[in-house]
């Protein structure tokens, strides 16, 4: 009974590892491929961008980008490293333990089997003869009993020891697969690490080149940095005129409620006037208010890290607040947002329910988007095309335009932000991974 009990626990314990062990690996192999195409689109764009020979400000932050998800495949390679070194582990624990008990098992068997043959060296022949000595019917019964019940243990033990063969030849190719997994990791790990020796070495190349026209791309950051200013400040000012008519409108339709609380009170006076006079009994109407608003606020709020990307395909090339710009040295650069990048004019799409509020030209170039959902405002710049206009409910992943083409760095962006008011969020926590 102990070592039933002992093996169910250590099923359990095997069974809960393997299944946690199952979800962190698949996790890692979908982050593992997520960063791979990545690094894909990067390289046909800095392809792309080569085939022109100018060597632009945005060549270096996607080739700065591209490093940066080298390094992190080759962090999340490791990470499945470790967690399958765990699984191999726990496997030759159970293979341990699965030798252990088989061993036990025939040796148990062989004694009762040794023990068998002194007692009974005709098996067949003393059978009878222990029934027929019987000295009653009855006592004959429980010995026909004791022969039945002592076949069924013989053949039980041996489906057991069939059965912990069969487990222990599961556990020993499981372990084998899992040894063919380690190699191919290993072997992919080291690849990605020459090839990440080779992109530091092409971008140290590219940094000498900018550093020989650095006063020319300073004055062009500086151009950009000014542009992106006068961005924030109008997308602020929209957002403010925002909050005020969104204010406006508040104030206009609680005075409308006062005043029609005032009117169904002077009605419900009228009516229980009337009701005493001639004993009819009504009951007044009551406004019913929509709870849309608060609805569409609470789901965004609820829907945190969850969010879909504004574009199908793309990468983050530049992060929300400040930051070192990647080419110039000491150069501080300031973002609203996050800077989304990809390769061709693709569809931009609403990342949540909401109604447009604004629309407007952009000091950067390309028209904006602002959509409201509750409290929280969604923008979205730098788009060549604009498939909405104000006032339009839109929903989640609905079309609302294209991105535009940035002629420097031949190539695609969308500048994404998050307001709740007028404090700017972190668009990367919201969207989904």
């Amino acid at each position: 009974m102990r070592l039933i009990l002992v093996y169910i626990s250590f099923l359990l314990i095997v069974f809960s590892h393997s299944s946690f062990g199952q979800n962190s690996k698949t996790s890692l192999e979908k982050k593992k491929k997520k960063i791979e195409q990545e690094i894909a689109l990067i390289n046909t764009m800095l392809k792309e961008t080569s085939v022109s020979k100018k060597l632009s400000i945005s060549q270096i932050i996607i080739l700065k980008k591209k490093l940066e998800m080298r390094e992190e495949l080759i962090r999340t390679i490791q990470q499945e490293l470790n967690k399958l070194n765990d699984e191999i582990i726990l496997t030759q624990q159970n293979i341990s333990s699965l030798n252990a008990e088989l061993t036990k098992l025939k040796n148990d068997y062989a004694r009762m089997l040794q023990h068998a043959q002194k007692k009974q060296p005709y098996k067949g022949l003393d059978d009878l003869l222990f029934l027929l000595s019987a000295d009653d019917f009855y006592q004959a019964y429980q010995r026909f009993k004791y022969i039945q019940d002592y076949s069924r243990f013989r053949e039980k033990q041996g489906k057991e020891i069939i059965q912990h063969q069969k487990k222990l030849q599961e556990q020993l190719a499981l372990l084998q697969e899992q040894l063919n997994q380690k190699q191919q990791l290993l072997g992919q790990e080291e690849a990605e690490k020459e090839t990440l020796a080779k992109e530091r070495e092409e971008e140290e190349k590219e940094l000498q080149q900018i550093q020989k026209k650095e006063k020319e791309l300073r004055a062009e950051l500086e151009k950009k940095k000014k542009q992106a200013q006068e961005l924030q400040l109008a997308i602020k000012k929209l957002i403010e005129e925002e909050i005020k008519r969104k204010k406006e409108e508040a104030e206009k339709l609680a005075k409308m409620k006062e005043e029609k609380a005032k009117e169904n009170k002077a009605v419900t006076e009228k009516k229980n006037k009337e009701k005493k006079e001639t004993n009819i009994a009504e009951k007044p109407s009551v406004p019913i208010l929509s709870k849309e608003a608060e609805l569409i606020g609470t789901n965004f709020e609820l829907n945190k890290g969850k969010l879909p990307w504004p574009i199908s395909t793309g990468f983050i090339c530049a992060n929300y607040g400040e930051y070192e710009h990647p080419a110039i040295k000491g150069f501080v650069m300031f973002n609203n947002g996050i800077e989304l990048c990809t390769q061709q004019p693709v569809k931009v799409q609403a990342v949540f329910n909401g109604e447009v509020t604004g629309i407007a030209l952009s000091p950067m170039g390309g028209k904006l988007v602002i959509i409201r959902h509750g409290e929280y405002l969604t923008v979205y710049s730098n788009l060549q095309e604009v498939y909405v206009k104000q006032g339009d409910k839109v929903n989640a992943k609905q079309t609302i335009g294209t991105v535009m083409h940035n002629e420097d760095g031949n190539n695609y962006s969308l500048n994404f932000q998050i307001w709740k008011g007028q404090k700017t969020l972190d668009p990367k926590l919201w969207l989904v991974n």
